[in-house]
């Protein structure tokens, strides 16, 4: 039994899934109870049905559910007081107020989003001797690793383009639907870009850029994305004198074409039209359609895709690190990875190591950290290796005529 479990409370140490019954979510709770020392495992959440299935499912007896509804504050924080560690699966929206229920209840916090709704608890958790972690999954949360593992290697960091392929149905659950919506939103502050010492805000689909990922993604093209690692990065990299950080993103190619025709017809600003007397936004029409539509929930190839790439120098010589990950094939030839679960895994297993480790009290600051302030990127990436999760490194010197070819190109 490992030291932290013989040192903690005598009820042992739990964890608190907030939203484990999702898609995303429950996969970060088979995580935990794989591979984790957490003596209990409770999975909150609103759908009692599911969340009663996923108990059975998982057939361990430190699992058990309560059903949990956040808009109620008081007995949210009721509920989660006890825990050492709140797990947040829930949605974008919603973070800000699972956050003021963590904070109150006196416990760790991590979820998968980090857009800034959890900072002003930062001095509640502060005064808890507690730490929470907005945004680890694959992106935000690896990536922010990625790019520190590479900038730790290099003297001075000239600039940091990270970019993902997100290969999954465009609308499996209603959370998912919510992030296309908000990531496309054209009136969206937070889409913005780190440029010679400020952030630029940038209209959806702005500065296309070629990606080749790893197969069978193969080349892609993408766009600046609203995602926390724009400023994350920036702080956690201000002392190598970063003067660029771009985010980008792609879905499948068929989901993409959707979007930018609902974008440039004005849908994506979600107008409201009169349906039979009715008042309705145009774009949760659309939403709903294809939560309920077989168009919606399946897509051709399924899976995830981390690219990073860093450009600095070394002892006076350029370099580029480019960082990529590679995963199980999700066409059913390694057990548990198939389709969908290719993308769910992807995402809920580095929440679910993350969790973990400040359960284990391995990180000594309190408050709202970003990542790159919690976690040591090699303690991240040896962990998603014993899941076949892999993070690969290439380091070259940069060609300076061929960088010329390649912006054009681009």
């Amino acid at each position: 039994m490992s030291e932290y479990l013989k040192t903690s409370r005598g009820d042992g140490v739990k964890v608190f899934c907030l939203g484990g019954a999702g898609r995303i979510c429950r996969e970060a709770v088979l995580d935990l109870v794989e591979y984790s020392e957490f003596d209990e495992i409770t999975i909150g959440d609103f759908n009692e049905e599911l969340g009663l299935e996923l108990v059975k499912q998982l057939h361990d007896p430190r699992v058990n559910f309560v059903k949990v509804n956040v808009m109620n504050h008081d007995e949210t924080v009721e509920q989660m007081k006890g825990y050492d560690v709140v797990m947040d699966g829930t949605a974008i929206t919603l973070n800000g107020i699972s956050t003021a229920c963590i904070a109150e209840a006196g416990c760790h916090g991590i979820n998968l989003n980090g857009f800034g709704a959890e900072d002003e608890f930062s001095e509640v958790f502060k005064k808890n001797n507690k730490t929470a972690v907005p945004g680890f999954g694959m992106t935000p949360g690896v990536t922010q690793m990625m790019a520190m593992h590479a900038a730790n290697q290099l003297d001075e960091v000239e600039s940091v383009r990270v970019s993902h392929g997100s290969f999954r149905p465009i609308a499996f659950s209603k959370s998912i639907t919510e992030t296309t919506t908000y990531e496309y939103d054209p009136d969206l502050p937070g889409r913005i870009i780190f440029e010679k010492g400020e952030f630029v805000q940038v209209p959806p689909f702005a500065r296309p850029r070629k990606i080749h990922l790893p197969e069978p993604y193969g080349e892609t093209m993408q766009y600046i994305i609203p995602h926390s690692e724009t400023r994350t990065l920036a702080k956690a990299l201000a002392n190598k004198g970063v003067q660029l950080i771009e985010v980008r993103g792609t879905w499948p190619e068929k989901n993409m074409r959707l979007v930018r025709s609902l974008y440039d017809y004005g849908i994506m600003r979600n107008p409201t039209v009169n349906v039979n007397g009715t008042e309705t936004g145009l774009m949760d029409i659309i939403g709903d359609y294809l939560l309920q539509s077989k168009e919606g929930q399946e897509t051709e190839l399924y899976g995830y895709s981390l690219h990073v790439e860093v450009i600095g120098t070394k002892n006076g010589t350029r370099k580029r690190h480019i960082l990529y990950h590679t995963h199980p094939a999700s066409d059913g030839s390694v057990k548990g990875w198939e389709q969908l679960r290719a993308y769910t895994r992807n995402v809920g297993i580095p929440m679910a190591i993350a969790t973990e480790i400040l359960a284990k009290g391995m990180v000594k600051k309190t408050g709202v950290l970003i990542p790159e302030e919690a976690f040591e990127p090699a303690m991240i990436f040896n962990e998603l290796k014993k899941r076949d999760i892999h993070v690969h490194e290439e380091i070259k010197t940069v060609n300076e005529a061929l960088e010329k070819e390649e912006a054009i190109r681009s």
